[in-house]
């Protein structure tokens, strides 16, 4: 696939009402417990700034709003996730704070310097040009601003093949990285690393999660599984594999944070 094709099959998958009964609402390991730990790594102030990028349907982003009193808006190249958000913003009195886009995480529709903080949470091992998106990331971002990622991270000599199709990509994990390269993406357009930390048992836990659904689904609506494409038969070999590659250190889940310098 090109990175076109890549983009809109990973934004079709996360739309599907499948995948969130599958993920949970926050669509990524550690749920809103692991945003608020970035939120306070970050040190979000009230009333800044923030661009929550891949942001689905809103989770993140109202979260932030909600919680810590910024100002947020959200991008996702998902038409259906920036309907849903935009939906989910109003019914929790949070229109005002937060808002989304349809757009594109390697060409961000915003000007230059003017957010105080960037999130994306377990998309960034999405990004077909994951340099380009960091580069964004930096533009949009005031100098001194801070960008904080949550992501899968992997050591993908080390992938077992079913961890390495083109649906463990869009699963996030067969373009994943090791937290170290992704510093190195960030370096690359100008961004400190400041903070790395390891949080491999959410991984676990939202295997286990994952396992538990799927069962539950396969008894009760299958339909709806073939409707979005899922086999759950072939299920339980790619889970094993993710959770042996988690134990053998080969996949796993990492916080990081990144300034850009003043100067």
């Amino acid at each position: 696939m090109n990175s076109d094709e890549i983009k809109s099959c990973c934004a079709d998958a996360y739309s599907r009402d499948v995948v969130a009964l599958l993920l949970g609402d926050s669509y990524h390991p550690g749920g809103t417990a692991l945003t608020r730990r970035l939120a306070d790594v970050l040190g979000l102030a009230r009333d800044g700034r923030v661009l929550d990028v891949a942001s689905g349907r809103g989770t993140t982003a109202l979260l932030l709003a909600g919680v810590y009193g910024v100002r947020v808006d959200g991008v996702d190249y998902s038409a259906a996730n920036t309907a849903l958000a935009q939906g989910a913003a109003q019914a929790a009195g949070l229109a005002e704070r937060a808002g989304f886009v349809t757009g594109d995480a390697e060409h961000l529709p915003y000007d230059d310097g003017v957010f105080d903080a960037v999130v994306c949470e377990c998309a960034l091992c999405t990004f077909p040009d994951k340099a380009r998106a960091a580069a964004e990331f930096a533009r949009v971002l005031r100098p001194g601003g801070r960008v904080g990622i949550t992501d899968v991270t992997a050591a993908p000599d080390r992938l077992p093949p079913e961890l390495r199709s083109a649906g463990a990509r869009v699963a996030c994990v067969a373009d994943a990285r090791p937290l170290t390269e992704y510093a190195a993406v960030l370096a690359g357009a100008g961004l400190r690393t400041v903070t790395t930390e390891r949080h491999d048992a959410a991984m676990l836990r939202m295997i286990d999660q994952i396992e538990a659904r799927l069962n539950l689904l396969r008894m009760t609506s299958p339909a709806r599984l073939a409707d979005a494409g899922v086999d759950p038969g072939a299920a339980p070999a790619v889970l094993g594999a993710a959770r042996a590659a988690v134990a053998r250190g080969a996949l796993g889940y990492a916080l990081l944070t990144a300034v850009k310098p003043v100067s």
